[in-house]
């Protein structure tokens, strides 16, 4: 498998893909035609060192994905909403901008709650019970794990989530066909693999696993200490989660592939198979932004001069 580059997200009934600085989104309207909008962005750091600094860059671009993703989705939403007057527009435009900041916000506000402050609350219960911080410290672990694999399958078992699952199946079928040589068809997709080392739900994982085992080393008695400094080690658990991900999506080292395991396993959750009409969304939202043929005529030729 060779690494192309391409990253993306389902969003509401499309694909978003992205490609250094450009993206394209693509999403089947409810006439089913489907359109495509291609843009460029920059982010939020202009300084390549500080870009490639290695964990910075893993902060960096959770934030970045953060922003574009909701914005992509919100986005895709507008397909399906009410027809406006134009006069309405400018207006809903700002407004959806300043709706954009406030619901990150929220959502990062609400995200700690769930998964880590809740988890934190529930296993005071037991330290009356056990008199191990260790063993304490690991039973909240599996809670906040618990919580993870809950909040998922409740998730999964809504209509138009389940559908944004199929798009994220799509999206991964897209990007696998490519990297392991094949030209992007329907047929191809179709026959690919819906489940990515470099996929965000893998990521979500890794920040659960390594926040579990970074908070054994928080031992502080002051209870709101021990509650500030796990919400405090996010940003770093994050940028390690990142940077195994991005060694696991270029890398076929064996123990490489066994620790990702349980990332692709998690993944059976969050993609389903796509049908045909989505998986030419996905199709073309990556012919948008990359040119397949041209990456697939380079890797035909580093494989003929290798043998």
């Amino acid at each position: 498998m060779a690494y192309s580059g391409i990253g993306g997200q389902a969003v509401m009934e499309g694909v978003m893909m992205k490609y250094k600085n450009n993206y394209a989104v693509a999403v089947r309207k409810p006439d089913h035609e489907i359109i495509v909008e291609t843009r460029t962005y920059h982010g939020i750091c202009k300084n390549e060192t500080l870009r490639n600094f290695i964990f910075i860059r893993g902060i960096i671009n959770f934030i970045e994905s953060m922003i574009l993703g909701m914005s992509t989705l919100t986005f895709s939403a507008s397909f399906f909403e009410e027809e406006q007057c134009e006069e309405e527009k400018p207006k809903n435009e700002k407004k959806e901008k300043a709706q954009m900041g406030i619901t990150i916000a929220l959502s990062v506000i609400l995200a700690v709650t769930i998964f880590m402050v809740l988890p934190f609350y529930a296993s005071l219960f037991f330290q009356k019970l056990i008199s191990s911080k260790t063993m304490v410290i690991l039973i909240e672990g599996v809670l906040r794990l618990l919580v993870f694999l809950g909040y998922i399958l409740l998730i999964s078992q809504m209509k138009d989530i389940r559908r944004v699952f199929m798009y994220h199946g799509a999206e991964h079928k897209c990007i696998n066909c490519l990297e392991h040589g094949m030209d992007l068809t329907v047929e191809n997709v179709k026959a690919s693999s819906r489940e990515h080392k470099r996929c965000g739900t893998s990521f979500l994982f890794f920040v659960v696993i390594i926040s579990i085992i970074a908070t054994m080393f928080i031992r502080v008695d002051a209870r709101v200490l021990r509650l500030v400094l796990r919400i405090a080690i996010i940003p770093l658990v994050a940028a390690v989660s990142y940077e195994f991900i991005r060694l696991a999506g270029r890398s076929e080292n064996p123990i490489i592939c066994l620790l990702s395991k349980p990332g692709l396993w998690m993944q059976k959750l969050t993609t389903k198979e796509p049908d045909e009409e989505m998986i030419e969304v996905g199709i073309a939202s990556v012919e948008a932004v990359f040119d397949w043929k041209e990456y697939l005529a380079s890797m035909r030729v580093e494989k003929r001069e290798a043998s």
